[in-house]
């Protein structure tokens, strides 16, 4: 590894890039759908939450999340590896956990990419024949953008950055243009502070907005998969992460405030629950913005719901490129293309793995919304908490175990803090699950044991023998004392 400042070294035969912070912050906002999460979770919160109190749920997320970032930013100093958390949890905790992380990771990742296909194909559906064209089945337009998203990542990371850096910026501007006419106008009730209070946030079901506020950040953690792509990553990958979880809680918090102002706080509750589906994109758009904000959102809500596809895709090829790699997948995962240098065989895998999920749930007749969306969002849920928790685990442990990096704050205060404000939302989110993913109790357990059985799955890969990397194609670590 190169010095700090200077571009890390470039292996023949590895994966090569050139983002920088800017380039990983779009690649991982962008898998949060900023738009899709306040058109489509918040109102839910508002609703069956704790109403006017939901933009505090943000906020308590992403101070949690910020916890958490402090030793996962520590660790990517050390370990720079495409794998993320497998590479982190194995240099922590060893080759078992880590793999049995790395079943997680692919089972968050192709779950919430799964779901997205499902909600996705609706909206573009929907767009179509609202503009006068067929009304074709939602499962086509999926495949369409199976084979769009595919074509993208085959490509070098570089492209799919500035993709979805044209359709990040364009999805946060329009949000951001709502939420100042909602409070130049100020709302029937005034820009009331009243969501920031104490009383407002325990009210109703607060550990149901927080459910639902941790699973709209899911995909922040991604930072480190890029590592290897990254110019300076001892430097690149800690400020993406930061930056990453800060904009993406500032805006959820301000968003939803706007939200809350431009119905009222006294009646939010009231008026989301009769206005689930369109509250945001609907009811509140065409009182602030008029027909032009009905015309342009429902557009950028499918862009928003593009650009999350792209990067779970890119996420879920570089952990079958690391696995490859080390042996516990096929090898020819590991191998990248000869001109663009991207994970293409593992991008290939990924499609692969979207078309036979999608043709299942096409082909069992289920609802693309009601059943893939909302199953496979609950799935990566629970999935990426525990994913989560096994990181913290593993970053106490590394620095407890090599004393390669002394500062308490971030390898021990900052990372327990963070693992048990996580517990407390795995808790939440536990006790809500069946609310969560709109079923029934033994719909709830036959997912919740697939995350059982993703880790297992995992780490029983262990049994086989580490393939030792190949050149070029090794990750760079510190060495462990």
């Amino acid at each position: 590894m190169s010095e700090r400042g200077a571009a890390p070294e470039r292996q023949p035969g590895g994966l090569r890039g050139s983002i920088g912070v800017p380039g990983i912050v779009f690649l991982v906002v962008a898998s949060a759908a900023p738009l899709t999460a306040i058109g489509g979770a918040l109102p839910v919160m508002l609703a069956i939450g704790n109403g006017a109190g939901t933009p505090t749920a943000y906020l308590a997320v992403a101070v949690v999340l910020l916890l958490f970032s402090v030793g996962y930013a520590a660790m990517s100093r050390h370990v720079t590896d495409t794998g993320a958390f497998f590479a982190y949890v194995t240099r922590g905790l060893g080759r078992a956990p880590g793999l049995g992380a790395a079943g997680l990771a692919l089972l968050t990742y192709t779950a919430i990419q799964a779901g997205i296909y499902g909600l996705a194909a609706t909206t573009l559906q929907g767009l179509v024949v609202q503009y006068g064209g067929p009304d074709l089945p939602w499962w086509l337009w999926a495949a369409v953008l199976v084979a769009v998203v595919g074509l993208l990542g085959y490509r070098n990371i570089d492209l799919g950055a500035k993709v979805l850096g044209v359709l990040l910026v364009l999805e946060i501007g329009i949000v951001a243009v709502l939420s100042v006419a909602v409070l130049l106008r100020g709302g029937p009730e005034g820009a009331s502070l009243t969501s920031f209070e104490p009383a407002t946030f325990t009210s109703g079901s607060p550990g149901i907005a927080l459910m639902f506020a941790i699973a709209s950040f899911i995909g922040f953690e991604a930072t480190a998969i890029y590592g290897e792509e990254a110019r300076d990553p001892k430097r690149t990958v800690p400020i993406a992460t930061y930056v990453a979880v800060v904009l993406i809680g500032v805006f959820y918090a301000f968003a939803s405030w706007a939200v809350v102002v431009a119905v009222g706080p006294s009646q939010v509750q009231a008026v989301a629950g009769e206005h689930i589906a369109d509250l945001v994109i609907g009811v509140v758009s065409e009182q602030y913005l008029g027909s032009f904000g009905n015309h342009v959102l429902p557009v950028l809500l499918f862009t928003s719901l593009f650009a999350a596809l792209l990067a779970f895709h890119n996420a879920v090829a570089r952990y079958c490129y690391a696995l490859g790699r080390v042996g516990a997948l096929p090898h020819l995962l590991s191998r990248t293309h000869h001109r663009h240098r991207s994970p293409h065989n593992g991008s290939v895998a990924q499609t692969v793995t979207a078309v036979v999920v999608l043709a299942v749930f096409a082909l069992a007749g289920a609802d693309p919304v009601v059943h893939l969306f909302t199953w496979m969002s609950g799935l990566a849920t629970v999935s990426v908490l525990v994913l989560m928790l096994l990181a913290c685990a593993a970053v106490l442990a590394f620095f407890a175990r090599t004393g390669v990096d002394r500062r308490a704050w971030n390898t021990k205060i900052a990372p327990a803090l963070g693992g048990l404000g996580l517990l407390g939302v795995l808790v939440a989110v536990l006790s809500n699950f069946t609310t969560l993913i709109g079923g029934s109790t033994t719909l709830a357990l036959v997912l919740l044991a697939s995350v059982v059985v993703a880790f297992g799955a995992g780490a029983a890969a262990a049994a086989r023998p580490p393939r030792p990397a190949e050149e070029g194609t090794a990750a760079t670590t510190t060495p462990v004392p």
